[in-house]
C-alpha cells in the first residue's frame, strides 16, 4: 500500500518529534519562570534547587530550536517535496485566519482593561483619567512618527506581495527589506519612548494598562519582523512563486494585523487618553 499512487489532495505528514519537543520546551519554560519569580520574591529556590533565570533561558532556547526545526520541515514539505496541494494551502489559510482571530481577542482584553479604567476611574480609586500625577505622552511626537512608520511598512509589504504575484523577485526582496527596516525603526523608537516615560509599569493602573497594551503590540512587531526576515531569506532563495507563496502571505496578513492594532492604540491610548494635563513626556 505504501507504494500505491496517492489518490487524494491531502497531506499525510510524516512522524515528527517536534510536538513532544515543543511540549517539553513549554513545560521547562513555565517551571523556569516560576522558579525565577520565586527567586525575585526572595522566597528561596523552588523545591530547594531551582533558582535564577537559567532554567527559563533553557526553556526559551528549546522553544526557539523547536520553531526553527518545525518550520524548516514545513518549508521542505512545500518547496522540496511539493506536498502543499491547493487543499492543504486552504487549510493553512484557515489556520492563519483563526490564529489572527485569537490575537484579536487577546488585544481586546487589554483594550477592555484600559477603557474600563478610563471610562470608570472611580472603580479603580481615581477621580479622573488620566490620573492627576501622570504626565502622558504627546501623541503628535514619537507616537505619530511610529504611526507613519507602520503605515509605510504596510505599503512596502504590499509592494513585495504584488512583486511575488507577478514573478518579480528583485522587487519582492526590496519590498521585504524595506519592511524589515521599518519594523526595526518602529521598535527602536518605542524603546526610546519607554526610556523617557515619566510613569512606571507598577504602582498605578495607567502605567499597567499602557505598558501591557503597547508592550504586547511591540512584542508582536518584533515577532512580525522576525517572520518577515525569514521571508526575506526565502525570497532571496527563490522559494516564492506566483503560484505558491503562502508563507509570505501569512507574514503579510500578520503584519497588516499589527498595523491595524497600532491604529487603535494610537487613537485610543495616545490621542483620546492624552488628557488635558499632558506635560510633554516624550
Amino acid at each position: 500500500m505504501a507504494n500505491e499512487p496517492v489518490r487524494h489532495d491531502y497531506h499525510l505528514v510524516e512522524p515528527s518529534a517536534w510536538p513532544i519537543v515543543g511540549s517539553i520546551a513549554a513545560f521547562v519554560s513555565a517551571v523556569g519562570a516560576i522558579a525565577y519569580f520565586q527567586t525575585l520574591k526572595g522566597a528561596g529556590p523552588l523545591f530547594g534547587v531551582l533558582s535564577g533565570p537559567w532554567l527559563l533561558l533553557l526553556g526559551f532556547a528549546l522553544l526557539i530550536y523547536t520553531f526553527y526545526g518545525w518550520w524548516r520541515d514545513v518549508v521542505k514539505e512545500s518547496v522540496v517535496n511539493h506536498e502543499h496541494t491547493p487543499v492543504v494551502k486552504l487549510g493553512l489559510r484557515y489556520g492563519m485566519i483563526l490564529f489572527i482571530a485569537s490575537e484579536v481577542m487577546f488585544f481586546a482584553a487589554w483594550f477592555w482593561a484600559y477603557f474600563h479604567s478610563s471610562l470608570f476611574p472611580a472603580d479603580v480609586g481615581l477621580s479622573g483619567w488620566p490620573p492627576a500625577n501622570i504626565a502622558t505622552f504627546d501623541p503628535w511626537d514619537i507616537p505619530l512618527l511610529n504611526t507613519l512608520v507602520l503605515l509605510t511598512s504596510g505599503t512596502t509589504v504590499t509592494w513585495a506581495h504584488h512583486a511575488i504575484q507577478t514573478g518579480n523577485q528583485r522587487d519582492a526582496v526590496r519590498g521585504l527589506a524595506l519592511t524589515v527596516l521599518l519594523g526595526m525603526i518602529f521598535t527602536a523608537l518605542q524603546v526610546y519612548e519607554y526610556t523617557h516615560a515619566t510613569f512606571a509599569f507598577s504602582g498605578n493602573i495607567y502605567g499597567a494598562t499602557f505598558f501591557m497594551a503597547t508592550g504586547f503590540h511591540g512584542f508582536h512587531v518584533i515577532v512580525g519582523t522576525l517572520f518577515l526576515i525569514v521571508c526575506l531569506f526565502r525570497a532571496r532563495a527563490g522559494h516564492f512563486t506566483p503560484q505558491s507563496h503562502f508563507g509570505f502571505e501569512a507574514a503579510a496578513w500578520y503584519w497588516h494585523f499589527v498595523d491595524v492594532v497600532w491604529l487603535f492604540l494610537f487613537a485610543s491610548i495616545y490621542v483620546w487618553g492624552e488628557g488635558a494635563h499632558s506635560i510633554g513626556a516624550h
